[in-house]
């Protein structure tokens, strides 16, 4: 079976800016890939491109093997979407937008299911207008499913929501996965990512930082101690000869994760009279993008 994306060398360009510059990145039914980067990282242009609202200025985009752009009418039918920009007439409840738009597909799913999964039993009646913000962004979620999609790209699709929403928003992504759908998310929820994403891909200034799945790319040679009391960094840091950082009690020993590492790192704590409440031997995923971030900032100042 052919990927259900492919991009290659994109590059989108806004005047001056390049917001996308050269970034090849693939997505495969059945399987999550979560965007990660921060704002101005080129998350929300590429979705846009993905989706044929914008055209590139190098590269190609193919969607089910289609051109975003030449095949619009056939990509949109085969693909979901929750964009962060958009809404609903304000006068039209969640019932009433969903029937109307499962009008438009041939086989749509039952609004009823739908408005049983999304958790909007509750709110089915009520105007947009009236809507919380959790509700309306599990209300477009809904009309992104109603198509059965092939393909579902998901824009921020936790912003506003509560962690109960939040917990429906990750049932459905999953069930999506299930299904034989791709889903490709941006986040700035990094917990998110590592709960739900197969795949991840790190863009910065419109080009790609680091990919892979999350315990790989969540990988690298630190210990990482937690510790009652205050430490010392530049006295640990001579006597177990490696890097460390101290944030609160929060100790990254930037070494191999070894046993002797270990016994040194729990001596020299005990010698300076702290105690060890708990260690890792892996950065989270939030730590490992924090620190490819702020690596190449430094690497561009």
């Amino acid at each position: 079976m052919s990927r259900a994306v492919t991009v290659e060398n994109l590059h989108v360009r806004f005047g001056e800016l390049e917001a996308l510059a050269g970034v090849s990145l693939g997505a495969d039914y059945g399987r999550v890939l979560a965007l990660l980067g921060p704002n101005g990282a080129g998350k929300t242009t590429l979705v846009e491109t993905l989706l044929g609202f914008r055209s590139p200025d190098g590269g190609s985009v193919r969607v089910h093997g289609l051109d975003p752009r030449r095949d619009h009418a056939d990509v949109v039918a085969r693909t979901g979407a929750l964009l962060q920009h958009g809404g609903v007439w304000f006068p039209m409840t969640p019932q009433q937008v969903l029937h109307l738009t499962a009008a438009y597909y041939p086989e749509p799913r039952r609004v009823e299911e739908l408005i049983d999964a999304l958790d909007l039993t509750r709110c089915q009646r009520t105007p947009w207008r009236r809507l919380s913000g959790g509700e309306q962004q599990r209300t477009a979620l809904a009309l992104a499913l109603v198509g059965r999609p092939k393909v579902l790209v998901l824009d921020e699709p936790t912003t506003a929501v509560d962690p109960e929403g939040r917990r429906v928003v990750r049932d459905i992504i999953r069930a999506e996965r299930e299904r034989g759908c791709a889903v490709i998310l941006t986040t700035h929820e990094l917990r998110e990512a590592e709960l739900l994403a197969d795949d991840l891909v790190v863009l910065h200034r419109g080009r790609i930082l680091a990919e892979g799945d999350p315990a790989t790319l969540a990988e690298s040679d630190v210990l990482v101690l937690e510790v009652d009391g205050v430490v010392d960094a530049n006295s640990l840091s001579a006597v177990l000869g490696a890097s460390v950082e101290v944030e609160g009690p929060v100790v990254t020993v930037r070494t191999a994760p070894t046993s002797e590492a270990v016994a040194r790192a729990s001596a020299a704590l005990a010698a300076a009279g702290l105690t060890l409440r708990s260690l890792r031997t892996r950065a989270s995923l939030e730590e490992r993008y924090l620190d490819l971030i702020s690596d190449q900032r430094r690497e561009e100042s």
